[in-house]
């Protein structure tokens, strides 16, 4: 098992949407959606979680339509050197 994020589902979306994402090792992870200027728009999830086959739902009602990502950073607790990054991105559309 390697870590990943997935492209969210459904995408396009309204109002809501699911981020599934698989964690190797415990980790350390920060998990955001920011607009397209890079502003961070919400922290779904920052801390630590065991290794497994995750998912979080993001519900933008309360946010404009337009393109937003989603940002993964994990590393592992045990072994720091483990680390992760990836960008998806996702279009609201009301």
């Amino acid at each position: 098992m390697d870590f990943s994020l997935e492209q969210n589902n459904p995408n396009p979306f309204n109002p809501a949407t699911r981020i599934n994402y698989t964690l190797p090792v415990q980790s350390r992870i920060t998990l955001k959606i920011y607009n397209i200027l890079g502003q961070v728009v919400k922290v779904l999830l920052d801390g630590e979680q065991d290794a497994g086959y995750r998912s979080v739902e993001w519900n933008a009602q309360n946010v404009a339509s337009g393109i937003y990502f989603c940002r993964l950073d994990a590393s592992g607790s045990q072994d720091p050197g483990r680390r992760f990054e990836k960008v998806n991105k996702m279009i609201l559309m009301k």
